[in-house]
């Protein structure tokens, strides 16, 4: 079975780069692994997802009750595609799978997407925030375990 791991965000905008710092952190402890890190999304994204049997996606999220650091796993049917494109800049992830379907391309049978909920993701700087960056490890940890990687 076809895996990637794909880490999702803007390494410059603080938190949002937690999704590639944990891709990096389980291409560390697995590095047979098929490894994405991309700030790219909606259509973008399609060029990484086609023909891939299982695809893991990470990504930051900011939810207000959440803590920092706090791992939401989600699965494609959990996302309702966007359908008003006229008030976004691009296609979501959701979309991005339909239109890849409608296409015809072979898309992954399983996906995985996992949330890290963030403190920071509006400031610029290279580096999550403290209260991110120390929890990665189990973060990745979590992910390599539940997906059996």
């Amino acid at each position: 079975m076809n895996t990637i791991v794909m880490g999702i965000g803007n390494p410059i905008l603080t938190d949002d780069g937690v999704g590639i710092r944990v891709a990096q952190f389980i291409k560390q402890e697995k590095p047979h692994l098929e490894i994405i890190e991309t700030c790219e999304a909606g259509l973008a994204l399609l060029d990484h997802m086609v023909d891939c049997d299982r695809l893991v996606i990470i990504d930051s999220i900011k939810v207000a009750k959440g803590k920092p650091g706090e791992l939401f796993e989600l699965e494609i049917k959990d996302l309702k595609p966007t359908t008003d494109f006229s008030m976004s800049h691009g296609v979501d992830l959701a979309a991005a799978f339909e239109v890849g379907r409608g296409l015809g391309f072979r898309m992954p049978q399983h996906v995985s997407i996992y949330a890290v909920n963030v403190k920071d993701n509006t400031n610029f700087g290279e580096g999550c925030t403290r209260d991110i960056e120390k929890k990665i490890p189990f973060i990745a940890r979590q992910i390599i375990r539940k997906e059996k990687l």
